[in-house]
């Protein structure tokens, strides 16, 4: 999957770094809780999407991983009041996760829909 993801443009294999970065960084924050809901769900994440992978290959299909593990998280986090927190590093931490995952549910959703639609690309 990697190989495809370094044949796509720069700007998205920016995006797919800076998201894979804000969700691993929950382990500098382990001591709370929200950090540890974090890494356990981008570690689901990562297991399933490689399983789509090996099953589908790179497609939008791909998107279902994060719609699965991160619709979920962000409504924990936001019943937390995470988003609006900003009392410590760990709380902008969580609220620049949170507008990461949101931002990118909003294209999974559209991918996945399409994929359904038939656009198998």
């Amino acid at each position: 999957m990697i190989g495809h993801i370094l044949q796509e443009p720069l700007w998205l294999q920016a995006w797919v770094l800076w998201m894979g970065l804000v969700n691993a960084a929950g382990v500098l924050f382990w001591r709370h809780r929200e950090a540890r809901v974090v890494i356990g769900v981008f570690l689901g994440n990562l297991v399933f999407m490689q399983l789509l992978y090996t099953a589908n290959g790179y497609n939008r299909l791909l998107g279902l991983s994060h719609v699965v593990w991160w619709t979920p998280l962000l409504v924990h986090l936001w019943r937390r009041g995470v988003p609006l927190r900003r009392e410590s590093v760990a709380d902008r931490w969580l609220a620049a996760l949170f507008a990461t995952n949101a931002l990118s549910l909003v294209i999974d959703y559209v991918d996945v829909v399409r994929y359904l639609l038939g656009d198998r690309t």
